[in-house]
């Protein structure tokens, strides 16, 4: 089963990177992008046919090593 969590910086938290891609984007002639949030997607393969389990065990994943739930959010999705 293939698992994807889709992991971002917190509302209200500073994202330098954002802000170097919105500026980048600017200087290039894109000037209508108001602005940038960088985050990262894991997708993980996984030995599991129940999907509500695959879930719950990605989202534990999530809250114990693959996002830093301080400043950053995340979703799981099962496909």
């Amino acid at each position: 089963m293939k698992v994807i969590a889709n992991i971002r910086l917190k509302q209200g938290v500073l994202d330098p990177q954002g802000k170097a891609v919105h500026h980048a984007l600017a200087s290039l002639g894109f000037g209508e992008v108001e602005s940038v949030r960088i985050g990262k997607q894991i997708v993980l393969h996984v030995n599991e046919t129940d999907k509500e389990k695959a879930k719950k065990r990605a989202e534990l994943m999530c809250e114990e090593l693959l996002a830093n739930t301080v400043i950053e959010d995340y979703e799981v999705e099962i496909k």
